[in-house]
């Protein structure tokens, strides 16, 4: 006969049942998760109607080619924030609250336009519009 304390047991987690109840709740979450789909956004391309641009006097033009060349009112500026920022405020220094248009190929990158709005606002230039030309076909998207 032993007399005394059971010896005690270490206490121990069982982890497939922790695991199990880990995934319904991760099965749960995903099917009640609204995620939103670019596929069902409404979104009203603009078109360009209108007639060909005249030139006004106030109008800094700036063109992005495709493979990232920056031309500020026709001549080319290396493609970095502070030689651009240079060159719009050069362009700049003689008129007052002037509109910076911006002209980039279909095919520049994002990042190359986003250099030229970034340099646009270090500039204090505040009016900013893009150019378009006119289709004469309407584009679906795929």
């Amino acid at each position: 006969m032993r007399f005394g304390r059971p010896a005690s047991q270490e206490p121990e987690i069982n982890l497939i049942a922790f695991i199990d109840v880990l995934l319904v709740v991760l099965i749960f979450l995903m099917m009640t998760t609204t995620y939103g789909r670019l596929t069902q956004l409404d979104l009203n391309l603009p078109q360009a109607d209108s007639a060909p641009q005249q030139e006004r006097p106030r109008e800094i033009r700036i063109t992005v080619s495709s493979d990232g060349q920056i031309g500020v009112q026709q001549a080319m500026v290396p493609a970095n924030i502070a030689a651009l920022s240079q060159a719009l405020a050069q362009a700049a220094k003689d008129q007052n609250n002037p509109l910076v248009v911006i002209s980039a190929d279909a095919r520049a990158s994002h990042q190359s336009v986003m250099m030229v709005l970034e340099a646009a606002q270090n500039s204090g230039l505040q009016q900013i519009t893009f150019s378009a030309q006119f289709r004469s076909q309407t584009r679906t998207l795929p």
